[in-house]
């Protein structure tokens, strides 16, 4: 009979259990989907940023700087679409800084190209879960400057 009271008296404790842990488990389900998205879509940016150099590392210098800017947010040179990521845009890409050549060197002369996104933000799907906040007050995170340089045809 000591087993049946035993047995009793852990009925519920694993329900207890589960009740206990339940909100820790969700709490590290939801910090893992967002650093994954957050990753997804810095990566996003980051190649879009690498596209845009590369097409550039093919122009004359100082050329087709609006291309530049619509591959790096659109993903074509049309400027047509949707941004390829969430909160990304043109004003993250201004003209007058977004892409610059440089010549270093003596024999021989060598021309690079830089882009550069300028305060990307990712924003979170949950600002804060159980009073945790992910970034800031609204969710978001923003990244740093994202640069990208590559030898141009001289």
């Amino acid at each position: 009979m000591k087993k049946t009271s035993n047995h009793r008296r852990q009925r519920g404790a694993a329900l207890v259990e589960l009740a206990l842990i339940t909100p820790l488990l969700l709490l590290l389900t939801f910090i893992t989907t967002e650093f994954g998205r957050a990753m997804y879509e810095y990566n996003l940016v980051v190649k879009s940023t690498r596209d845009a150099v590369r097409y550039l590392s093919v122009q004359t210098p100082n050329s087709h700087i609006a291309e530049a800017r619509n591959l790096m947010v659109f993903g074509n040179i049309d400027g047509t679409g949707v941004p390829l990521a969430r909160g990304l845009s043109l004003a993250n890409v201004p003209a007058g800084s977004c892409c610059t050549w440089q010549t270093t060197g003596a024999n021989p002369l060598i021309t690079t190209v830089t882009v550069r996104i300028s305060s990307y933000t990712f924003h979170s799907l949950f600002p804060s879960v159980m009073g945790i906040a992910f970034a800031d007050a609204n969710g978001d995170l923003v990244f740093s400057d994202i640069t990208a340089t590559m030898r141009a045809p001289s």
